[in-house]
């Protein structure tokens, strides 16, 4: 234990980290992990509603399939747009007040969207919408994993992150019986509930104190932590162990690109982009094109398309749930290369086997979605440990871009794969990305399990 005399001072940087790293999960995580939750539940609606709309919309407006994919792509446009300034924000102003405005802003223009009224009023908002929707994921996971000590961190930010899949599937829950009853305006005005949530964001959430202390501001770190603190000890009723040094002294300064791109950081930099792009080219070029596969391919009803969605949801979120309570237990490179591979594997066997009926497409389409969910969530793990507290927030809206663009192609590719080749060539082109990012992930992750955040990124 460090003696007095040589215990940092009060919310410096290693007093944060020492203070953090011995408290045990208690109900204000869990209380805190909850309110960031649900605005996160409502991005993943709100980011694939629009695939359980356009069934219902498609024919009405009479959209061609290059119009289909590009509502479908259009908030990842403006998910781009929001990685690339959203991070810069972030370590500038802090990480609680990009979370509130990004939130409302995707709930207000949710609430929009409900007012549509042609492919190209839809198509404006969507991609409005997008940049609330691609601001709030990042910064919401950097935020707690600034409050997250070491132990036991892979299982506490994945259980949070599971609310994203969640949301997904519900998103095809409600649209099966809200699109087909009362009409596909109101599954986007239940996406904007979240807006009634940022009236407490403010009074329920503190500042990361890593974020303030990182800054320079240690008083108001030091009464963050305090206040964390003594939760804990009310909680569990008992006092808190002294705090002990855990990382040696980290100097406070400001963001710059070696924080990417030198000598410690450009390799995990590379490596993270790839995995953001391969594993969201699977994840949303699935989730996005099945409904509108369903109902042009094989002549199935709105009701019946979006039946059968729900199955691909289902097993995304039993695979994030099996990735949160499993991802400590493994190495992150073996976990990421698996991942990949399994997915890879579904999505060649649908290749190769010609997908006839849509039975055929929904267990297949769903063993590859199981496997390539645990990379969707695993990135949102991984990328805040490779990055310094100065820089996590870049670090991490960087990486999301190429996940974000990748979105946006994807369901472009996938449109043109299909008019010009045939449903099992989309499936081949799912495939051969998932296996590419295996071999990036089986050579080049970083191991990170187990370690203080400061001790991965000096």
């Amino acid at each position: 234990m460090n003696s007095p005399a040589l215990a940092p001072a009060r919310g410096t940087v290693d007093d944060v980290v020492g203070r953090i790293e011995r408290m045990p999960m208690s109900t204000w995580h869990l209380k805190t992990r909850v309110v960031v939750g649900v605005a996160t539940f409502f991005d993943g609606f709100d980011a694939i509603s629009i695939a359980y709309v356009l069934p219902a919309v498609a024919p009405l407006w009479h959209l061609t399939p290059t119009q289909i994919g590009l509502l479908l792509s259009a908030s990842f446009a403006g998910q781009v747009l929001a990685a690339l300034v959203s991070g810069w924000l972030a370590e500038r102003y802090g990480r609680l007040p990009v979370i509130i405005w990004s939130t409302l802003m995707y709930s207000l223009l949710s609430f929009a969207c409900a007012f549509a009224w042609d492919f190209w009023s839809l198509l404006v908002l969507r991609t409005l919408q997008g940049i609330g929707i691609g601001a709030e994921v990042p910064i919401a996971m950097t935020y707690l994993a600034e409050l997250s000590r070491a132990k036991g961190r892979g299982r506490f930010l994945l259980l949070y992150e599971l609310v994203f899949p969640a949301g997904l599937l519900a998103a095809v829950l409600v649209g099966a019986w809200v699109v087909p009853v009362i009409g596909w305006r109101w599954l986007f005005v239940i996406g904007g509930a979240p807006a009634l949530l940022v009236v407490f964001m403010q009074r329920l959430l503190p500042e990361s104190p890593r974020w303030l202390a990182t800054h320079g501001r240690h008083a108001a770190a030091d009464e963050v932590v305090s206040l964390i603190e003594n939760s804990v000890e009310r909680s569990t009723g008992r006092p808190l162990p002294p705090p002990v040094r855990v990382v040696a002294a980290t100097q406070e300064r400001r963001t710059s690109l070696a924080d990417l791109f030198g000598p410690t950081y450009l390799t995990r930099t590379l490596t993270i982009w790839t995995i953001w792009a391969t594993g969201y080219f699977c994840t949303y070029g699935l989730t996005t094109w099945l409904p509108s596969i369903y109902r042009s391919t094989f002549q199935m009803s709105v009701s019946d398309a979006l039946t059968y969605s729900i199955a691909t949801q289902v097993f995304g979120l039993i695979g994030g749930v099996v990735c949160a309570l499993c991802i400590d237990r493994t190495p992150r490179r073996g976990w990421f290369a698996m991942a990949f591979a399994g997915s890879a594997l579904a999505s060649l066997y649908l290749w190769y086997a010609t997908p006839s009926s849509a039975i055929v497409v929904m267990i297949a389409a769903s063993i590859s979605y199981f496997f390539i969910t645990s990379v969707a969530l695993g990135v949102y793990l991984y990328t805040p440990e490779i990055y310094p507290t100065r820089a996590r927030a870049v670090g991490f809206t960087t990486s999301a871009v190429w996940g974000r663009i990748a979105s946006f192609i994807a369901p472009n590719v996938i449109a043109a794969t299909l008019a010009a080749s045939g449903l099992g060539a989309v499936f081949l082109c799912f495939g051969l990305v998932a296996a590419f990012g295996a071999v990036i992930a089986g050579i080049f992750v970083t191991e990170t399990r187990f370690k203080v955040l400061e001790e991965i990124s000096p």
